[in-house]
């Protein structure tokens, strides 16, 4: 029997929460299939956009992996702060940047849908 899309998106966001860093989209397939073994590729993509859509994960697009939303970005931009030793990920309310972001994109009329801003460094415990 087929999973409902909202029983879908919680298993793929308790897998998400469960892990400490990023996942890709085969990774976390590879953790559901343990209990789920005819789950396919196209199952977990759709999921994932949807949840991406909603705000309740985000696509890490320099990576290619996917964390859980931990913050509440009705009106916010998350930033993602990536470390490129541990591969931790620390997220940060940007709240601050989307008026600034809605004046540098409304100069040449560019029409943003989403915003996520990613920065790559070392974290406290791997720059100590």
């Amino acid at each position: 029997m087929r999973k409902r899309a909202t029983a879908r998106q919680d298993d793929v966001l308790t897998v998400l929460r469960g892990c400490e860093k990023p996942m890709t989209a085969y990774q976390i397939l590879e953790t559901l299939q343990a209990d789920e073994p005819d789950i396919a590729p196209p199952t977990v993509y759709r999921t994932l956009s949807a949840l991406t859509d909603q705000g309740r994960a985000h696509r890490l697009e320099s990576i290619k992996a996917f964390v859980p939303c931990r913050c509440d970005h009705v009106e916010s931009v998350p930033v993602l702060a990536i470390c490129e030793d541990c591969g931790s990920v620390e997220e940060h309310d940007g709240s601050d940047l989307l008026q600034k972001l809605t004046v540098l994109t409304a100069s040449s009329a560019f029409h943003p849908e989403r915003h996520i801003v990613e920065i790559h460094g070392r974290c406290s415990t791997c720059a100590a």
